[in-house]
């Protein structure tokens, strides 16, 4: 996973929340196309440099955010003693604890951060942004599960403002999708000042959970839903204005691309997986019908091509 695929989404040039209540609600219909159960973990850059500031240590922001950010992975002793080591007092260490292991509802662990921040401006700004996306994307109505982690980091540090991380909830395999706002980033491109806001789609783990989850729909396992024989170039001229009118209706189909034997033709479509096979011969070719095979059953009908439509829809 050190080299991968993403499929990232930005906005770029614009600092309102409403950009970050967006790519929630894209990042909660993907999954759920998908099929994937997850939780979106949010937090937010300014409740971090809220937390350094707290302790009296602004300056070891990047210190904390590293070592709080594998709470998951090594637990809270571990982290604790990596602070330790990063130059934190025992003190601070305290201050940081109740913080980094927030519980209850989003709403009872905002109001406790709020409390615990008080005495720090940024911190509560970053409280309000925090309240305002979660809020905001509650009302939407989300089919993810949306969690306030206050050791949630990243340990990347153009994130200025909130930060997002989606984990699978029935599989281990870290994060699928990431990101966050990042304000002072473009400045490296040559444009500074233009706020951004962005996530990244990981391709391959997302692959490798609806592998192991098993999520692939049935429909894409074969070439096309319907296939069309060929059997001469009249049959074959009308076959392919009907692929054209199922095609625009959202039903993928193919013809045989020869002239062949019917043992031949049904022989490819089985090969492939495709489900149906429609039939245009000289009768069918008379009457304006198409006789549809059902490559499970085996079942046959005789059907207009609107009726055609209709039964593949």
């Amino acid at each position: 996973y050190r080299e991968f695929y993403q499929c990232d989404a930005d906005v770029v040039g614009s600092d309102s929340l409403l950009n970050e209540i967006e790519l929630i609600q894209m990042i909660d219909e993907v999954f759920n196309r998908l099929g994937i159960r997850t939780t979106i973990k949010l937090n937010n850059r300014k409740v971090l440099a809220g937390i350094a500031e707290l302790v009296g240590e602004p300056e070891k922001i990047v210190d904390i955010t590293v070592a709080i950010d594998k709470i998951d992975k090594i637990g809270l002793d571990k982290v604790k003693e990596e602070l330790a080591e990063r130059g934190l007092s025992a003190e601070a260490i305290d201050k940081i604890t109740p913080i980094i292991t927030l519980s209850g509802s989003n709403e009872e662990r905002l109001a406790k951060l709020s409390e615990l921040l008080a005495g720090s401006e940024t911190g509560l700004k970053g409280v309000e942004e925090l309240r305002e996306v979660m809020e905001g994307s509650k009302q939407l109505g989300l089919r993810a599960e949306l969690e306030l982690d206050v050791s949630l980091a990243r340990g990347l540090n153009y994130y200025t403002g909130t930060i997002i991380e989606v984990k699978a909830r029935d599989v281990e395999i870290g994060s699928i999708t990431g990101g966050g706002r990042y304000d002072n980033l473009t400045g490296v491109f040559g444009l500074p000042g233009v706020s951004g806001v962005g996530i990244s789609f990981g391709a391959d783990r997302i692959y490798d959970v609806l592998n192991t989850l098993n999520l692939y729909p049935a429909d894409i396992a074969g070439a096309a839903k319907v296939m069309f024989t060929n059997f001469g170039v009249a049959e074959a001229a009308k076959s392919l204005e009907v692929i054209k009118k199922l095609r625009e209706n959202g039903i993928s189909s193919e013809i045989y691309p020869d002239c062949a034997k019917m043992k031949k033709q049904m022989g490819r479509a089985d090969a492939l997986g495709i489900p149906f096979v429609a039939i245009i011969g000289e009768s069918e070719l008379a009457e304006g019908t198409v006789t549809l095979k059902d490559m499970t059953s085996g079942e046959q009908k005789s059907l207009s091509v609107d009726e055609l439509v209709k039964a593949l829809a």
